[in-house]
């Protein structure tokens, strides 16, 4: 089976969900619990390539840490929201899914299957 990294939430009803899927179609992924051993900057980077999206869309505009720390501001640099997604993890999309050098937000969960294909 095709290996997979899984970065979850589980507390998140959509990370559940796109995790049940990829374990009904018999995949094992990798769980990666992330709020617990949070990417790096640099590791974010190379997730957001192979998401092929900028930082901004990476981040969850709703958490009270996006207002509290100022980043709807569009002209802070990316090394500056990389650098809060560090800092407060809860502000990554999540689910993520990788696979290889292809990547997937599990929004909604059956996007987790398009690496299965």
């Amino acid at each position: 089976m095709t290996d997979i990294t899984f970065y979850h939430n589980p507390r998140c009803s959509k990370s559940r969900q796109a995790l049940d899927l990829l374990r009904e179609r018999g995949a094992d992924p990798k769980i990666v619990l992330y709020l617990e051993s949070p990417p790096s900057a640099a590791e974010l980077t190379a997730l957001l390539k192979k998401l092929a999206i900028a930082p901004r869309e990476l981040i969850r505009s709703g958490e009270a840490a996006y207002k509290d720390a100022g980043l709807n501001d569009n002209s802070l640099a990316d090394e500056a929201l990389l650098a809060a997604m560090v800092a407060a993890p809860k502000l990554i999309e999540r689910p993520i899914a990788v696979c290889g050098d292809r990547a997937v937000i599990g929004r909604p969960p059956e996007r987790v299957l398009e690496l299965l294909a």
